[in-house]
């Protein structure tokens, strides 16, 4: 369709896949988190951004989606996909611009303007704290809150490994992902398609069998003593009902130099669904101060 493109990375190996919507100054890239998800269910975005005068590039990263699926395990490293972004940038010949990351592509955003930040005019987090030992353990502290009976069909598979067992799976969509990955019921369709079509191969080998249980290659990811070296503005989104911690999110604030913190009230991990207009309020209201030079860190 239009806009689409497929663009060449490690001399030509292997294709990614963007597409542009919108034609206004402010240009954003996006990153879809997982690993291994797709940019599907950033396309609430249509519904806000174009009208506001921003340009944005949907970006399925390598393994994912409309881009090229290798099966290669050696590919999926953190330092492999920062680059990635960097080569994707090059590409379309983006300076100045805005990047946007959810989640693990939040956490790809911090690792992209650790090393490339002079292109960047600002930068989005979104719903990501700065360590994957930070994130463990605030996981755990929402498991402790689940009743007795679902923990007990959890401790059950994982003294197994039985991960994808169907019991399994069920008591972790049931308390984890309907209460704290997205509270609308039924899910948004775009939701849905992007994980029915989420790459476990990346997934697994990056982050591990699911949210409890990190033993991928990312598992010691940890950047908290380099947020300061982060000195473009910086826009933090966490939510109430989130998977990160609310108080990680505000102690990223606290080390990024020009950064602000917005918590969506109703939100969780996609907030941009579940408190949808108070989310892209933040986020247009972040992206217009920078343009207009009255950007603050503020809470």
């Amino acid at each position: 369709t239009g806009g689409a493109q497929a663009i060449p990375i490690d001399g030509g190996k292997y294709k990614i896949w963007v597409k542009k919507v919108g034609s206004g100054p402010i240009h954003m890239l996006t990153l879809h988190g997982g690993p291994g998800v797709t940019h599907e269910y950033f396309e609430c975005f249509e519904d806000f951004l174009p009208q506001a005068g921003v340009t944005f590039w949907y970006y399925d990263q390598l393994g994912s989606g409309f881009s090229d699926q290798p099966d290669d395990t050696s590919l999926w490293t953190v330092d492999r996909f920062r680059d990635e972004v960097e080569q994707v940038r090059a590409a379309l010949s983006l300076e100045s611009f805005y990047l946007f990351g959810q989640s693990w592509g939040g956490m790809l955003g911090i690792e992209y303007a650790l090393k490339y930040q002079r292109h960047l005019k600002g930068l989005v987090i979104s719903n990501m704290t700065a360590s994957i030992p930070s994130y463990m353990a605030y996981a755990n502290v929402l498991r402790s809150r689940f009743p007795k009976e679902t923990l007990d069909i959890l401790e059950k598979y994982e003294t197994k490994g039985e991960f994808h067992a169907p019991e399994y799976e069920k008591a972790v969509f049931e308390t984890l992902y309907k209460q704290h990955l997205c509270r609308l019921d039924p899910w948004p369709e775009p939701v849905d398609r992007t994980f029915k079509h989420l790459n476990p191969k990346v997934y697994e080998a990056m982050q591990g069998p699911n949210e409890f249980v990190v033993n991928g290659t990312f598992k010691d990811w940890d950047r908290w003593k380099d947020l300061p070296k982060i000195t473009v503005p910086t826009l933090l989104v966490g939510a109430k009902y989130d998977t990160m911690s609310v108080d990680d999110i505000r102690k990223e604030g606290t080390l990024i130099p020009r950064s602000r913190v917005h918590i969506c009230p109703n939100g969780s991990h996609l907030a941009m669904w579940d408190d949808q207009e108070d989310y892209f309020s933040a986020l247009i209201g972040f992206l217009k101060d920078v343009e207009a030079g009255r950007f603050g860190a503020r809470a």
